[in-house]
């Protein structure tokens, strides 16, 4: 089986805990070698996970010739520059969403890729590789609930870390870059075209320099997406697609449990079905979906437009909030 070689930049939780296991059980893939900063914890990480190399910088690991593709899941305001850099040392390029801190800071890596045709550059909306997803996508865009007018998704965790990445507004934290970015993708993945305006909220939290609590609303021209993501409330999420038919619901839309069944719950005439997805791990689907664009010459399953389009939207939201008043986008 071929596989593709992975390095991991930095230690992260999301690579430790989601990411690099999924790798490691992949068809196509085998984390050959990770980073950090302090020699002592990539060397720690890399025993504790199995890696076989442990880099003590960045540039040791972009500069390893048994490295085929880079994992990047550095803070946000860290993923252009290192991504750029990776493609600049010859690596494929799997990058943390959100791409950038806003669409100006994402084109020159756009500008990169173009450079480098050769090389895969992907952002890692790993949710879109959840089966669920393909479910909800042909309910919504197969009649079965008929034209759907209304999306509204939920997304929220507690976070009161004074300390935490996400608290930093120089690191491009915040609820909106965090989790609110997913709620944007799911809206324009669904309804299959991007919102002609944006509308934005953001309730200020008295000691945080980021967003904490963001509602938005985005007009289609085949109706509205709304949605709250918070970083400071109770951890919840959910997301329902209502048509003039019937509606589809996903229970557990961003962070299903790896290898359990799912399910879409499809309304109708008053009446719930509940279809059940096979067990997956969509960290394991992406990473396999991205070797095999790799291996195969051909596109990845998501491209840079898209991450431009949603970064886009992220920034026309921020801007309502601000104006408090609607944003018309130009595509």
């Amino acid at each position: 089986m071929q596989k593709l070689r992975w390095g991991v930049l930095s230690t992260a939780k999301i690579g430790r805990t989601k990411v690099i296991p999924a790798i490691q059980s992949s068809l196509h893939g085998d984390v050959v070698a990770i980073c950090s900063r302090d020699a002592t914890v990539a060397q720690q990480v890399a025993d504790e996970l199995g890696i076989a190399r442990a880099h003590s910088s960045y540039e040791a690991l972009l500069a390893d010739p048994e490295v085929d593709a880079i994992y990047n899941p550095l803070p946000n305001h860290l993923h252009v520059p290192w991504s750029i850099k990776a493609l600049e040392a010859g690596k494929h390029v799997l990058c943390e969403k959100p791409l950038g801190l806003n669409a100006a800071d994402v084109q020159p890596l756009l500008d990169a890729a173009k450079r480098y045709p050769h090389l895969k550059v992907m952002e890692a909306f790993m949710y879109r590789f959840h089966p669920q997803w393909d479910k909800a996508h042909e309910l919504v865009t197969n009649g079965s609930i008929g034209q759907v007018r209304s999306i509204h998704s939920h997304f929220s965790y507690n976070n009161r870390e004074p300390e935490n990445i996400r608290n930093s507004a120089a690191m491009g934290g915040g609820a909106l870059m965090d989790i609110g970015c997913y709620c944007i993708s799911l809206s324009r993945y669904l309804f299959e075209s991007e919102p002609l305006r944006v509308f934005g909220h953001i309730m200020p939290y008295p000691g945080y320099e980021v967003d904490c609590f963001v509602s938005g609303m985005m007009e289609f021209a085949d109706g509205t997406a709304t949605f709250t993501a918070s970083t400071k409330i109770e951890g919840l999420q959910f997301m329902e697609a209502s048509g003039e038919e019937g509606s589809v619901f996903i229970p557990v839309p961003f962070s299903p449990i790896a290898d359990t069944a799912t399910k879409v719950i499809l309304k109708r005439d008053q009446q719930h079905e509940e279809l059940e997805i096979a067990p997956c791990d969509h960290y394991r689907n992406m990473a396999d979906a991205f070797a095999e664009s790799v291996f195969n010459q051909r596109p990845v399953p998501t491209p840079l437009s898209d991450a431009l389009a949603n970064m886009k939207i992220i920034d026309a939201i921020f801007a309502s909030a601000a104006r408090e008043s609607w944003v018309t986008l130009d595509w």
